[in-house]
Order: structure tokens, then sequence, then C-alpha cells
């Protein structure tokens, strides 16, 4: 059997500086043998780093590299770091426009890495939405701006949370409640499941994915009495999806489908809308969870969770889930990789 190749390292995005994204990769490098990650490159903040590993009390080698190909050499004795990004002094837990400003360029330099192939995927350090907005960032989010950096319709970009528990994907996003009925096409629940399986495929080496899809309403409707979506638009798209090949079942009752004896009948939970997903989710995966992006042309995964200000600094922020997301995206590097 011939050796795996050997990929360029990951680039990680530094987040926003005074949220707990620097604290985390800072953790995540001291304790990258223990771990077993593999080699990343980070996209500016070198003293942003430095200062945050501080508060943790991490003696933090940094180097600075000019390109991801110098990172893997050094990764073992110091954290290689990017420097044409850009850097700053921020205080943790006090966002403002200039650490949001360098949050993006990190963000902008990481996904152009990955693009160009000097490195194997891009995991995003957590981000401030409202101050990316207020420095000009137009993009509901950070998946929005990796499709659009991509070239991926929107529709496309997939977001998959995944835990040693349980995958699972919202059909619907951030959207309000009273308005899911109406975004629940039968296009939309056929594009999604085609990435969805595709992404397994070939990101997770699954030869024949299993998608499990939930209904909307109590019961999945219970024949219609509690709902007309599961027959009108959901059963219909499951049955396009079975002939076309794609593993799919359903619409199952949402109130089942995550019990432990259900879980190991599928592969990927198709939920309907955002909390329907991300409640099971979070209470089984909380700490572990990550957010990947499945349909993109590069690999992407980040952290199940946001900037938290309120800890910053503190030295008590968990890096299980930023572990997690840089494990996947290097596993996922792999899987892609060996089936070139």
């Amino acid at each position: 059997m011939p050796a795996p190749p050997i990929l360029p390292p990951l680039a990680l995005s530094l987040g926003d500086p005074a949220g707990i994204g620097p604290e985390l990769i800072a953790a995540a490098w001291a304790a990258r043998v223990e771990l077993g990650l593999a080699p990343f490159v980070v996209a500016g903040g070198a003293e942003v780093l430095r200062a945050a590993a501080a508060t943790r009390r991490i003696d933090l080698p940094v180097v600075l590299v000019t390109t991801p190909a110098e990172a893997s050499d050094k990764f073992a004795s110091a954290l290689p770091v990017l420097a044409e990004v850009g850097d700053g002094t921020f205080a943790p837990g006090m966002p403002c426009a200039a650490g949001a400003a360098l949050a993006l360029r990190s963000l902008e330099q990481a996904t152009a890495l990955a693009l160009s192939g000097a490195a194997s995927g891009v995991v995003t350090a957590p981000v401030s939405k409202s101050e990316l907005a207020a420095v000009g960032f137009t993009f509901p989010g950070q998946t929005e701006f990796l499709a659009h950096a991509c070239g991926v319709a929107e529709d496309d970009a997939v977001m998959m949370l995944a835990g040693p528990s349980l995958r699972t994907v919202p059909l619907t996003v951030h959207i309000a409640l009273a308005e899911v009925s109406a975004h629940i096409t039968m296009d939309l629940i056929l594009r999604r499941c085609r990435v969805i399986d595709a992404a397994l495929r070939r990101d997770f080496g699954m030869a024949r994915p299993r998608l499990a899809l939930a209904g909307l309403n109590p019961h999945a409707g219970e024949k219609g009495r509690m709902g007309g979506e599961e027959r009108a638009v959901i059963a219909p798209a499951i049955a396009q999806l079975q002939a076309e090949g794609i593993e799919a079942t359903g619409p199952h009752p949402a109130d089942t489908l995550f019990a432990p004896h259900k879980r190991d009948t599928y592969d990927v939970a198709v939920a309907m809308y955002h909390d329907q997903a991300l409640v099971p989710i979070k209470t089984l995966d909380f700490d572990e969870g990550v957010n990947m992006t499945l349909g993109l042309p590069i690999v992407r995964t980040s952290p199940d969770h946001g900037t938290a200000f309120d800890i910053a600094g503190q030295g008590v922020a968990r890096v299980n889930s930023l572990v997690a997301a840089i494990r996947l995206a290097g596993e996922a590097a792999r899987h892609r990789a060996a089936s070139l």
C-alpha cells in the first residue's frame, strides 16, 4: 500500500483578537503532540497569540513565516504565523474596529491559501458578526463569505454540525421560525441532500452515506393531521433522492430521531430548521462540536462556539471544539487527497 501523501499545513484564521480564539489556538499548538494534530499555520497576529498564550501561562514560541510551505518544518518547535497579514495589541473581552479588521484580513488570507492549494484546508476561529459589519463585512457570517470566495451558491454551501455522537444539518438556518415552512421546498431539500451525500463520500470516505430527514411538524405530520409539509414536500423529495441512489429515509418524527437507538441508523440527520438541528448536537456534544461547511472546493471547519468575550483572557475557555475542528479538517483533507 502506498504511503499517504504529505499534505500542506492547515491555515487557521485568527478570529477576533479580543475573543477566545487566539488563546485556544495557542493551547491547541501546546497540545499538538499529545493530540496528534496536523501541522497548521496561523494567518497573522503573532503578538496577539503571544499575549493570549500568556493569559493561560503557555510558553509559546512563535516563528514568522512567509509561506505555508515553511510551516510544516517549523511546527514541531514553534507556532508558525504568517507575518504579512498584520498584528496589534488588543484587550481580551474588549472588541474594537481594529481587531475586527485584523480578523477579516486573517480570514481572507487563510481562505486564499486554501483556494490556492498552499494550505490543505481552513479552520476559522470565532468572529463577531456585528464587529465585522462595522468594518464593511457584508456577509451574514463566515460561511457565506467562504461560499462567495469559492464561487459557490449559498444554497450549495451546507452547514453541518459534527460531534462524536451526532452529525446534523439544518435545512434552513438563520430565519424566523414563522418563515420556515415557506422556505422548505423540494428544490432546497434535493440540492442540500445531494451536497451532503457527495461531501460524506469525499470528506469522510463513506461508500453509501445514510441521510435521515426529520419532519417539520409534531409526529412528522401524522398523515396530514398535524401539518401537510411532510406529505406535500418532504416525502416526495425523499422519493426523488432514493431514485437517484441516495440512501435517504423519513420524514422521521424529530422527537425520536435523536434517541440513542436511532442515531445508529443514520450518518447524518437533516433537520428542517436551526434549533431542530442545533439543540441535539449542543446537548450531546457541546464541547466537541464542529461546524463544517459542505459543498466547497476547499475543506473548512470551525469550532461550534462564538467569541466568548465575557471569558476571554481568563484561561477558562475549553479548547476541545477547536481541537476537534483542526482534527476533522485534517481528516477531511486526507480523504480528499486519497480520492484523487
